[in-house]
């Protein structure tokens, strides 16, 4: 993956939609239940929680703004409002950046953050997630991937997609990515690589799944699984940004000095 521009230019410039590619970027500047994209298309995020609490907060990103996810509280939009957010197919790259702080949860399991991810209706197309343990090791970053919708052929769910190797710290600010490039699924902590021998980078021929008119909304902190909304993140979430293509290393690490 090589960077077309001087990384000086990226680090004095940047806003996510200095690159090429943003659909829609997120700051969570207040509280209440819609939240409209402030860059790309202005697509609206609607919580399906009741209102969510916003704090200001000068060690956040973005800003100093962050919104609060409890336990159980989740977000999103219908797939016919976000047609641009529907990355399938054979040239179906992308890039997903949160900027977050995770919190204590009163159950030990998966944590989503954002995509198209539908397990119940065998809707997975992309989907960034936390503490994914098919692999063994507890916290680090998923990079989800899926090209046939259900499980991977031969196992009971799915296991296609980039792990991490580092656990992503609770109480403190961190920006955690994925990107796909069409033959290899990547994550991203705090801006660099968390390589991983055979798991991240992974490879992953053959595009993303498509879902249809059918397929699996955008959703943030939690995720359609076993025919209920589960796997909540719990935590703060300062901004939000997805990307059509496959960010450059140092285009991801920019983001993350934001």
């Amino acid at each position: 993956m090589s960077n077309n521009l001087p990384q000086s230019y990226i680090l004095d410039s940047c806003s996510p939609e200095v690159f090429p590619g943003l659909v829609s970027f997120w700051r969570f500047s207040h509280g209440g239940e819609v939240f409209s994209a402030e860059q790309g298309e202005a697509y609206r995020l609607q919580s399906q929680s009741g209102a969510l609490t916003h704090i200001e907060d000068d060690t956040a990103p973005l800003g100093g703004n962050a919104l609060r996810l409890d336990y159980g509280q989740w977000l999103s939009i219908p797939r016919s409002e976000c047609p641009l957010l529907d990355i399938h197919g054979a040239e179906g790259h992308l890039t997903v950046v949160a900027w977050l702080k995770r919190d204590p949860r009163p159950r030990d399991e998966c944590e989503f953050i954002a995509g198209q991810w539908n397990e119940s209706n065998r809707g997975r197309q992309y989907g960034l997630f936390l503490n994914i343990r098919v692999w063994g090791g507890h916290d680090q970053i998923c990079g989800h991937l899926s090209h046939v919708g259900g499980a991977t052929p031969g196992y009971k769910y799915c296991i296609d997609g980039a792990m991490g190797a580092t656990p992503v710290a609770r109480d403190e600010w961190s920006v955690v990515a994925m990107s796909y490039d069409g033959v290899q699924g990547y994550v991203w902590l705090n801006g660099l690589l968390d390589a991983r021998p055979g798991l991240n980078p992974y490879s992953l021929s053959g595009g993303l799944f498509d879902g249809g008119p059918k397929g699996s909304d955008f959703t943030v902190g939690a995720v359609d699984r076993s025919g209920e909304i589960g796997n909540f993140f719990c935590g703060w979430l300062a901004g939000l940004a997805v990307y059509n293509r496959a960010l450059t290393p140092a285009e991801i690490f920019a983001l993350s000095k934001l």
